[in-house]
């Protein structure tokens, strides 16, 4: 097996340097278990990668890297680098610069074996996948290259269907239908990731034998949405869902008006987390996409935050849209680099999901009165489907 570095100019790394890149590609082959085959590594500036972009990928203009895989038995392919625009990014992305070209060599050497995370729903997520482990392996898995690969690669996000309101039209006649569990069977078989039911205080809609048997049926997760309460919280622990979603709830209220107030509450929220994680329940906050609340929620332990895209969705007119759309954008992020799992949710709906959906942080979506709502006049299982499909495709 033999590996080749070529350049456009004079060799801009040492032979010491040279070196280390070949055994860091000789181990790769190691790591992901394939045969060792020839290749070739040519580092060159932007405007000759931007010339191969513009011939063989129709993108006229320079990228980091590209890669060209061979149809020979024993020659992989070639990676090329553009030197210039990886400077440019590790400076921009505050990565050391010798790390940053290890991590597109990674990059391109997972490309040559047909890895793609510009293609199809999952690819993206199967890249990162194998990126991670050869940075990890290879002795390159520090924080901050772990957290810059998940930035900028992301699994498809999921979607958690909500059936209060299936109970909503059940207790307007205070009858035994429609039953929100035959729902969450069809939002299942419509794609769902997760069902999501809100026993409020009030009992209004969802009635503790629905989170019973839902619970008891479902393939996927069950997701408990309740306030701080004393009654609620031993109900949670004899149920044990796979996460409790705390959120603020007054009696008066229609549907839930804004996220958890947690100044001066932190210590409460963390006890209640702390007991819910004991009995194995993973707990997500519900908040306003805020700098100081987000801060807030780091204290309390909890593994989730749910961003409130209500005053997003809700927007009087485009320019409050996008100004609300912005805060949703900064406050995802930095959820994720406090080291959060993102969730979003509340009024969002077939028109206004696009946007949302796009945002690489939020890995999972919470949405129950416009499914439900569109259900009674295509069906549950359809109504789930046309959503599921919304939010993949403003990742693809």
């Amino acid at each position: 097996m033999a590996i080749y570095l070529q350049y456009l100019e004079i060799p801009p790394f040492s032979t010491k340097k040279e070196r280390t890149f070949k055994r860091l590609v000789k181990k790769a082959f190691q790591i992901l278990g394939r045969f060792p085959k020839d290749l070739t590594i040519l580092f060159t500036n932007n405007k000759l990668i931007t010339l191969y972009n513009t011939q063989f990928l129709k993108r006229p203009y320079p990228t980091n890297v590209i890669a060209f895989p061979s149809s020979d038995s024993k020659y992989l392919g070639d990676i090329i680098i553009s030197i210039e625009k990886a400077k440019e990014e590790a400076e921009y992305y505050q990565i050391p610069y010798e790390k940053y070209l290890i991590m597109l060599i990674f990059h391109g050497f997972l490309h040559l074996y047909g890895y793609d995370h510009e293609k199809g729903v999952y690819s993206p997520y199967l890249m990162l996948k194998n990126e991670i482990k050869l940075a990890k392996a290879l002795g390159y898995g520090e924080k901050e290259i772990i957290n810059f690969l998940q930035r900028r690669e992301y699994m498809p996000a999921k979607l958690a269907v909500n059936v209060d309101h299936v109970a909503t039209l059940r207790e307007a006649r205070k009858t035994y239908y429609p039953d929100p569990v035959h729902a969450a069977i069809l939002a299942e078989l419509g794609g769902a990731d997760g069902i999501v039911v809100h026993l409020r205080l009030d009992r209004r809609h969802i009635k503790e034998r629905d989170v019973r048997i839902i619970k008891e049926i479902i393939k996927t997760k069950l997701i408990l949405e309740m306030a701080l309460d004393e009654e609620l919280i031993k109900f949670a622990k004899e149920i044990r869902p796979y996460q409790v979603t705390l959120v603020p709830e007054r009696v008066e209220e229609v549907t839930t008006e804004g996220g958890m107030e947690l100044e001066g509450r932190v210590e409460e929220v963390k006890m209640v987390v702390k007991e819910l994680n004991k009995a194995g329940i993973k707990v997500s906050l519900f908040v306003n996409p805020e700098e100081k609340t987000l801060q807030l929620a780091k204290k309390t332990g909890a593994q989730i935050v749910e961003l409130h895209t209500g005053l997003y969705a809700e927007a009087e007119d485009e320019e409050k849209r996008m100004a609300e759309f912005e805060r949703l954008e900064r406050a995802a992020h930095l959820a994720k680099e406090l080291g959060f799992i993102v969730h979003a949710g509340h009024g969002l709906n077939y028109e206004n999901i696009g946007p949302v959906a796009a945002i690489p942080e939020i890995e999972e979506f919470s949405i129950g009165h416009s499914i439900v709502s569109r259900a009674i006049m295509i069906g549950m299982k359809k109504a789930v489907k046309e959503m599921k499909e919304l939010i993949l495709r403003a990742r693809s």
